[in-house]
């Protein structure tokens, strides 16, 4: 399976380090952690992105990068099912960090499915860097991207 996460450029190398999240945490990680956020497609990739950048980045040069996840890796899955009704809150709800935490705690695997706050039909996957089959999963090269002009208005 394939997987997208767009960057800036300039942290294209360690795009899928994790650090990112480490320093800033996220929907579904605190602060401190190391975990990398990718999409189930290059337009979901995008549109992750967008909800969280101001006008004037959207400019900026991007590179996506995409992972391929070997089919026989495991991978744990939390559904919309399993969530508070307010999950999708622009500012989500503590118990959501505390899902990927105990996820990155009990390391049982290198993926999570979880389901996108923009699009819920579809699904983001957080990848364990330190999990040893994380090393199984293909960082492929970074291409160019660019947000088409019209997304400026």
């Amino acid at each position: 399976m394939r997987v997208w996460r767009l960057s800036k450029r300039k942290y294209a190398l360690t795009a899928y380090s994790g650090e990112d999240t480490q320093k800033v945490g996220g929907r579904w990680t605190p602060k401190g952690v190391k975990a990398v956020y990718t999409s189930s497609s290059l337009a979901l990739a995008a549109l992750e992105l967008l909800v969280h950048l101001d006008r004037e980045d959207i400019g900026n040069m991007f590179v996506a990068i995409s992972a391929d996840i070997p089919d026989d890796l495991q991978i744990d899955e939390i559904t919309p099912s399993q969530l508070p009704e307010n999950w999708r809150d622009t500012l989500a709800p503590s118990v959501l960090a505390t899902f990927g935490q105990t996820w990155l705690n009990e390391n049982q695997t290198a993926v999570l499915s979880v389901p996108s706050a923009v699009i819920t039909l579809e699904k983001n996957f957080l990848l364990n860097p330190a999990h040893p089959d994380f090393g199984s999963i293909q960082i492929n090269e970074p291409e160019p991207f660019n947000f088409d002009s019209r997304l400026q208005k």
